[in-house]
């Protein structure tokens, strides 16, 4: 009897599991088939999932975050700070949404420079007309024991990726890269059968929603978007466990 009991009990407790995870689905579907048509034309929201912040709701489109109410009537563009911590969890939870598995990385694709004992690693992507990837260039020439990867994302001009090939196809790609961002000595012309990387590049970046230069990774999976400083990197590689 005890045990007819409890399979009744587990079998009531499915049934309930499975009318709760109905009900979400059917909240998520209410919810996309309100807001999608309002937020503009083909625009796609990946996912919605509640938030332990105030009834609200998550919204994820693509590496964005945004915030509605249970009906999908209001729409929350911001960030969410604890004001016990004041951690910013809007921020946390981007970060954790655009991870990316920096092993994964193509490194054959990428300029490699190594300094010191080049323990501390990051995987750079610059375009060759990005004045603040040259601004960023100065910053790493500056660190000790890194090794940096440097992917050319060609995003900001028409010529961006001529003057990616034409590094690339020099006989020492990093003097040549280091010359024209640090000193604006252009690389001499690529031979015509030289092959660069840049098509795989940029649909990678595009993939990873990189949308500005620099954008640095570390070897965690996060990102830093921007010309970081001196320090903020040094504690960001010092964070690194």
């Amino acid at each position: 009897m005890m045990k007819l009991m409890k399979i009744a009990a587990i079998a009531v407790f499915g049934l309930v599991s499975a009318t709760n995870a109905f009900a979400e689905t059917a909240q998520e579907a209410a919810i996309k088939k309100t807001l999608e048509p309002r937020l503009g034309d083909g625009t796609k929201i990946d996912s919605i999932t509640k938030t332990p912040y105030g009834g609200l709701l998550e919204v994820r489109i693509g590496g964005d975050i945004f915030y509605t109410d249970a009906k999908g009537e209001y729409l929350f563009i911001g960030r969410i700070v604890d004001t016990k911590t004041f951690q910013d969890q809007t921020k946390a939870r981007v970060d954790e949404i655009n991870k990316i598995k920096f092993a994964d990385l193509p490194f054959d694709s990428a300029l490699k420079m190594v300094k010191g004992n080049g323990k501390r690693v990051i995987a750079v992507f610059e375009d060759p007309n990005c004045g603040y990837c040259k601004r960023f260039r100065q910053t790493l020439n500056e660190m000790e024991n890194v090794t940096v990867y440097t992917f050319m994302y060609n995003i900001l001009a028409e010529d961006s990726a001529v003057k990616s090939r034409n590094v690339w196809c020099s006989a020492d790609r990093n003097k040549a890269w280091d010359e024209w961002m640090l000193k604006g000595k252009a690389a001499d012309p690529a031979p015509a059968n030289c092959t660069a990387p840049n098509d795989k590049i940029l649909a990678l970046g595009q993939k990873m929603k990189i949308s500005g230069t620099p954008t640095v990774f570390f070897t965690d999976g996060t990102r830093i978007p921007g010309a970081v400083d001196l320090k903020a990197l040094e504690s960001k590689l010092a964070s690194i466990k």
